[in-house]
C-alpha cells in the first residue's frame, strides 16, 4: 500500500512522497485570534491533525506549523470595542484556542508562530519581492504585481483575466492592475503599526504565512493546509509571492477541508448560525465530536444538526462499551503464557487492520476507516459471548484497537484511565459498605456515580460498570 493523498493544485489523487525520506514538513493556516473559535474553524484543526498523526503512524517525523493570525482589522475592531489592546486581543483568544484544542483531545503543533513575532521576516520576504520587480509602493502600501507571476491562478484553476474584482480582491485606483494584491498596509491614525522601508504599517494577510512557512520550514514544503475558503485568493497569492522569489514548488501537496453546513445552511454570522467550539463541548463528549468531524470525507462539505450529533454520542458510546466490557473481563481471566491467539480471530483483526490502513491511506478516507473499527466492535462483542475467553484473544483485540485509535481517536484512553481508578476504589468502598450494612454509604456512593454517567450492574464475573 502507498499513501495517497488528493492534490488541490493537480486535482488528482497522487502517491505521497516528501523531499526527505521519513520527514515531513507541514504548514496549516491557523486562526485570527480575535474570537472564540468555532466549529467550522474545529474542522481543519480536527482533519491536519488526523493527518499528521497518520504520518507519524507510518514513520514519518513530521514537523507541523499552525500560525496565529495576531494583527488584523477584526483584532484592530475587538481591541476598540473592549476597550483593551491588539496583543491582549491576541493573547486572550490563543488561551482560548488552546483550551479548545486541548477540550477536542488534540495534541498542540510543533509550533505556533504569531505574525507580530516574525515581523522582521515579513518585511525581508517584501523587500526581495521589491527588489525582484514583483512588488511596488504607491502611498505608503505595498503591491504585488500579480500579472508578473505568469502561472498566478494554477491552485485555484482560475484565469487571471476572468477573475471578478472588488469581490475577493480589493479595488484600489493605486494598483496597476485592479487584480494586484496588498502586502504591506499604511497605518491609520492611531492604529498598531511597525516601521518599515515604506513607512509605518503592517503587513497583508497573506504575505504572513508564505513568511512564517519559508522561516520556519524552508522554501519548499510537502504538505500545505486549510479549509477550502483559502484556496482563493489566500493560497493562491502565497503561491505567487513565494516562488516568485524562490522559483521553487512552494508546496508539493495542497489539501483543503470542506464547509460545515449547520442545518443545510451555511455558518454565517448574518445568520446567526454559528456553533462555538467552547459550548459544544460543555454539551458532547470531545470524542463524539471528532466523530462527527471524521464521519464525512475531509474534503466533503458537512452538516451540523443536533440529531447527528447525537447519533456520534451514541456511535462511540458502543465503541467505549466494547473496549471497557474487554478490559473488565480481562480481570477476571488467567493469564496462560502458552496460550495463543485464535486462528480465525487472528485472521479477522487482519483483514480489520489492512482495511483501515487501506481507507486511511485513500486519502485519508477516515468515514470508511471508522467502519474498521465497528467491524472490530462486532468481533469484540462476538468474543464476549463465549462462555471462556482466552486473556490472549482479548490483548490481540485491543492490540488492533489501539493501533486505529491511535489516530482516529474515538475513546479517550487517558480520561478513561484516570477515571477508570476513582470509579474501581468506589466501587470497592460500596461493597465494603454493603458488608458493612451502612445503606447510607453504598447509597451515596451509588448516586455519585450515577451523577457521574457511571451505570453498576451485576454479572457472573460479579459487580462491572460503564458510562451511560
Amino acid at each position: 500500500m502507498a499513501l495517497k493523498i488528493y492534490n488541490t493544485l493537480t486535482r488528482n489523487k497522487e502517491i505521497f512522497v516528501s523531499q526527505e525520506p521519513g520527514k515531513v514538513k507541514m504548514y496549516v493556516c491557523g486562526p485570527t485570534v480575535y474570537d472564540f473559535i468555532h466549529i467550522g474553524n474545529a474542522r481543519p484543526m480536527i482533519v491536519f491533525d488526523v493527518v499528521r498523526t497518520y504520518l507519524e503512524q507510518l514513520g514519518n517525523e513530521v514537523k507541523y506549523v499552525v500560525n496565529f493570525t495576531d494583527i488584523d482589522d477584526k483584532l484592530i475592531r475587538k481591541a476598540e470595542q473592549t476597550g483593551s489592546t491588539v496583543p491582549e486581543v491576541a493573547d486572550t483568544f490563543i488561551g482560548a484556542y488552546y483550551e479548545d484544542l486541548e477540550g477536542l483531545g488534540l495534541t498542540r503543533a510543533t509550533l505556533n508562530p504569531r505574525v507580530t513575532e516574525n515581523m522582521d521576516s515579513i518585511l525581508e520576504f517584501i523587500q526581495e519581492l521589491e527588489d525582484k520587480g514583483f512588488a511596488y509602493e504607491k502611498g505608503g502600501d505595498v503591491f504585488f504585481r500579480t500579472h508578473k507571476f505568469k502561472e498566478y491562478g494554477k491552485l485555484s484553476h482560475q484565469k487571471l483575466e476572468e477573475l471578478q474584482f472588488g469581490i475577493r480582491i480589493g479595488v484600489d485606483e493605486r494598483k496597476e492592475n485592479p487584480e494586484d494584491f496588498v502586502l504591506w498596509k499604511a497605518a491609520k491614525p492611531g492604529e498598531i503599526a511597525w516601521s518599515s522601508p515604506w513607512g509605518e504599517g503592517r503587513p497583508g494577510w497573506h504575505i504572513e504565512c508564505s513568511a512564517m512557512a519559508r522561516r520556519y520550514l524552508g522554501e519548499s514544503i510537502d504538505i500545505h493546509g486549510g479549509g477550502q475558503d483559502l484556496q482563493f485568493p489566500h493560497h493562491e497569492c502565497e503561491v505567487a509571492q513565494t516562488e516568485a522569489i524562490t522559483g521553487k514548488t512552494f508546496a508539493h501537496y495542497w489539501m483543503h477541508n470542506g464547509y460545515i453546513n449547520i442545518d443545510n445552511e451555511k455558518m454565517s454570522k448574518s445568520l446567526g448560525n454559528g456553533i462555538l467550539v467552547k459550548d459544544l463541548r460543555k454539551q458532547y463528549k470531545w470524542e463524539s465530536i471528532r466523530y462527527f468531524m471524521l464521519s464525512s470525507q475531509y474534503r466533503n462539505p458537512l452538516n451540523f444538526n443536533n440529531e447527528i450529533i447525537d447519533q456520534a454520542e451514541k456511535s462511540t458510546e458502543r465503541i467505549r462499551n466494547a473496549v471497557d466490557n474487554l478490559k473488565h473481563r480481562l480481570t477476571a481471566v488467567v493469564v496462560d503464557m502458552n496460550d495463543t491467539v485464535d486462528e480465525t480471530l487472528q485472521s479477522r483483526l487482519s483483514d480489520i487492520l489492512a482495511m483501515y490502513h487501506d481507507k486511511m491511506q485513500d486519502d485519508f478516507n477516515t468515514p470508511d476507516a471508522i467502519t474498521a473499527i465497528f467491524e472490530w466492535v462486532n468481533e469484540a462483542n462476538s468474543l464476549l459471548q463465549r462462555a471462556v475467553v482466552k486473556a490472549v484473544d482479548i490483548y490481540a483485540l485491543l492490540h488492533v484497537f489501539d493501533e486505529m485509535n491511535q489516530v482516529l481517536r474515538l475513546y479517550a484512553v487517558n480520561e478513561v484511565e484516570l477515571i477508570d481508578e476513582e470509579v474501581d476504589k468506589l466501587i470497592v468502598e460500596r461493597e465494603q459498605a454493603r458488608k458493612d450494612k451502612n445503606w447510607k454509604r453504598a447509597d451515596d456512593i451509588r448516586d455519585l456515580l450515577a451523577s457521574r454517567g457511571i451505570i453498576l450492574e451485576d454479572t457472573a464475573q460479579g459487580m462491572r460498570w460503564r458510562r451511560k
